[in-house]
């Protein structure tokens, strides 16, 4: 059972196994969903939406592969953060556009970084520059970037 008490059945998994990679690029997506379910667009529709409102679907939108645009720098930078400032530190870091993703971890032995922020940029100069300012508007100057070197995989969760 989810958040709002809406029970899953087979029909939303079916629906999120269809739309979870894409929908079609034509007029009507959810139509052509529907159609390989046996069911209406519209009963394809409330069913995503529930799932939106279950908190099962936390967002539904576009994705863009950054690579095929040029995008080819991508630096995870690990942040050491006193424990007292991450609530305050990770809200600032999470508003840069250019930041995709930020976390918060726990440190481990010989490891004192504590919080995570995935730069992307198509240059590692520009992702350098990012995490400069964000070392700026924070106040936290302990940090080093990590940068990718190849991708063996990138997918989002699949049902």
């Amino acid at each position: 059972m989810e958040k709002s008490g809406r029970v899953m059945d087979e029909m939303d998994e079916k629906v999120l196994r269809l739309v979870q990679d894409g929908i079609m690029i034509v007029p009507r997506p959810f139509e052509v969903v529907g159609r390989k379910l046996g069911i209406g667009e519209d009963e394809v529709l409330e069913r995503i939406h529930g799932m939106i409102e279950s908190g099962v679907i936390r967002r539904f939108s576009a994705s863009i592969g950054h690579r095929a645009i040029g995008i080819l720098a991508n630096g995870m930078c690990v942040w050491n953060v006193p424990d007292h400032r991450v609530e305050e530190v990770g809200r600032v870091m999470a508003g840069f556009e250019e930041v995709t993703h930020c976390y918060e971890r726990p440190r481990r032995p010989g490891w004192q970084y504590n919080m995570y922020t995935m730069i992307h940029g198509y240059t590692r100069r520009e992702c350098e520059e990012v995490a400069r300012r964000i070392s700026e508007a924070v106040g936290v100057r302990d940090y080093t970037i990590l940068f990718s070197e190849r991708e063996f995989k990138k997918t989002g969760v699949r049902v």
